[in-house]
């Protein structure tokens, strides 16, 4: 730490109850009053240093052998006047960066100008900070001591500069020095580069090496020092990151939930006392409002993490609000652990805050995919497989359908999750987000397992939200035995299934052959060249290909024989039709005159429903 000495006599000022007494040999005859603190000192040494005490000593009555001043309003109280006294006296005295600051703001009170002696106060307190501001950790501790002496201190601009200097040293690490003396070496040596037993810079290892210094000062400090590193441009990303640091070391609740998740506890140890929850609410709010606007700066996972604090501690509704659009602009970084809010609000319906992930989904889409056309969703599908069969691509929005469905089914078994609620969540997502309906497929079954009491039409109205043909053979095998669907689905499902069944047979059978005429034309060739003893691969393709089929009509059987034992226990054809809106038609009594049979006709490009037909049975 740095230093500057002052005076050459030996100390004369002793401590006497509450009184500080000088031994100089003569009776004083002037009692200096601040607070609970007398001192007992002489007239000249005062009056030949400050315009102040020799206005207020000429004053004074002189009929008592000793005068008394009250000086209770001195900036840094009786701590500081004591320096004061002893710069006066010519006693030995050091200024620091704990008490230059108070020493400045006192010598300005006093006018303690070049005019009443060389060098005076004013001029040695105001030369020693200009040299603290060149190193980081002496500024950092004089900007502390600011708050005792408000608002001298803000008069005197001593805050706007200890503050523009730590700005410039965070932005710019090169400019930060230590003080050369041996002592602050041997007090910080893993903070310091040492050059022949000399401090020269801090060690710092990466963009954060001053987030744990700054999270020391008070908030209104912190605040004005983030205020001045955005005004000099600093790096976003810096930024977030000193708040991020700040908030979990001064928010109990928020860094015991970092500290849960992380399992390292030590960088927040340092909080001695646990704020106020009204400090805390203020705390939130004034880190809110301190972080950048860009997207994906601050990490999702703190800011979930601090509106769940903020929705505890009940913050103003314009904070919870800003930390939900933020939130749903980058929610595709987002847990599942971390969006399952717990409902604190007065009504207390549902177990989780439904509503609140309802409008991050909302400004999600707002902002990334206001508008998708029929052409975007294609290049949408095109974008998801990438040349070569590798893994398919991942976008923003099908990372939110699937964290949307997975949240659907944890809140499913929530039996007061009223179903207009749970559609309208499942409803914002696109169909084209999602590669395949198996994760809203699960959600809703769950849906309706917990809510056995909802009525056909409200299970016809849910399940329209799957789209039949994106689910995959393992979700249609079990929606085809699932007795909670009603039959319209099950009969889509089965349809579908059959429908791809038949597509991919065709598919075969084109593609087998295309393996015959090459095979017919290599075999030509083979016998040209080699006599036809060449083994010849497409033979093989071949047989891979009739085993699949083999596979694939084996798999259609048994999906028959499914809808057999469904069709069964339903109650047969009638029901079925029955169920379908279909109606019969009483057999001609002409036997030769037979009326065509109208079956149902479905359309393979619905996706929710089927259009009906009547259809007349002999």
């Amino acid at each position: 730490m740095a230093c500057m000495k002052l005076g050459s006599k030996s100390e004369i000022f002793h401590p006497y109850g509450q009184s500080w007494l000088c031994s100089t040999g003569l009776p004083s005859d002037v009692i200096i009053e601040i607070g609970d603190t007398s001192f007992h000192l002489h007239k000249f040494p005062l009056i030949s240093r400050s315009k102040v005490l020799e206005s207020l000593m000429k004053e004074l009555s002189s009929e008592n052998d000793k005068s008394v001043l009250e000086l209770h309003d001195l900036p840094g109280g009786a701590k500081t006047f004591l320096h004061v006294a002893r710069f006066c006296y010519g006693v030995k005295m050091e200024l620091t960066p704990s008490n230059v600051v108070g020493l400045r703001c006192a010598s300005e009170y006093l006018e303690m100008t070049e005019n009443y002696g060389e060098g005076n106060l004013i001029l040695q307190s105001e030369n020693f900070l200009n040299h603290i501001f060149g190193y980081w950790s002496d500024t950092l501790k004089a900007l502390k001591t600011c708050e005792e002496v408000l608002p001298f201190a803000e008069e005197l601009h001593i805050i706007s500069r200890c503050i523009h200097s730590l700005v410039l040293k965070a932005a710019d690490p090169s400019l930060v020095t230590l003080p050369v003396s041996v002592q602050s070496v041997a007090q910080s040596p893993e903070d310091a580069e040492i050059w022949n037993g000399i401090s020269l810079t801090p060690k710092a290892g990466g963009d954060d090496w001053w987030f744990e210094d700054v999270s020391s000062l008070s908030l209104p400090l912190y605040k004005r020092f983030m205020q001045g590193a955005s005004s000099r441009h600093m790096k976003p990303k810096r930024i977030a990151g000193s708040l991020v640091y700040y908030a979990r070391k001064h928010i109990p609740l928020l860094g015991n939930q970092t500290v849960s998740q992380n399992g390292n506890s030590s960088a927040f140890k340092s909080t001695l006392s646990s704020p106020s929850e009204a400090d805390q609410r203020n705390l939130i709010e004034e880190i809110v409002e301190l972080m950048p606007n860009e997207k994906g700066i601050t990490p999702t996972k703190f800011l979930l993490g601090c509106l769940r604090t903020a929705m505890a501690l009940y913050v103003s509704s314009p904070c919870c609000a800003s930390l939900e659009k933020r939130i749903g602009a980058q929610l595709d970084e987002a847990d599942l652990e971390d969006l399952l809010i717990p409902n604190i609000g007065y009504s207390m319906e549902t177990l989780h805050d439904i509503d609140c992930v309802q409008r991050m989904l909302d400004h999600f889409m707002i902002v990334e995919h206001d508008v998708i056309d029929s052409s975007t969703s294609n290049d949408i599908e095109e974008e998801r497989h990438l040349v070569g069969g590798s893994q398919p691509l991942t976008s923003p929005m099908t990372k939110v359908a699937n964290l949307i469905d997975c949240y659907l089914a944890e809140v499913a078994p929530d039996v007061n999750v009223k179903l207009p609620k749970f559609q309208s969540l499942a409803a914002v997502i696109p169909d084209h987000a999602r590669s395949l309906d198996d994760g809203l497929y699960r959600a809703i079954d769950i849906y309706l397992k917990t809510h056995p009491w909802m009525t056909d039409y409200e299970k016809e109205q849910i399940c329209r939200l799957i789209n039949c043909q994106k689910l995959s053979l393992e979700a249609s095998t079990h929606a085809a035995q699932n007795e909670r669907l009603p039959l319209r689905v099950v009969v889509q499902v089965l349809f579908f299934e059959q429908l791809k069944l038949r597509t991919s047979v065709a598919g075969w059978f084109f593609a087998s052959d295309n393996v015959d005429n090459s095979q017919n034309l290599s075999g030509n060739l083979d016998l040209l060249r080699n006599d036809g003893n060449t083994p010849h691969n497409p033979v093989l393709a071949f047989d891979n290909m009739k085993e699949r089929v083999a596979e694939l009509e084996k798999e259609c059987l048994r999906m028959k024989q499914d809808l057999e034992k469904m069709m069964k226990s339903k109650g047969g054809w009638n029901m079925i039709l029955k169920k379908l809106g279909c109606k019969l038609v009483p057999k001609p009594s002409n036997p030769k005159v037979s009326k065509p049979c109208r079956k149902t006709k479905i359309s393979p490009a619905s996706t929710t429903q089927m259009e009906e037909k009547p259809m007349e049975v002999n």
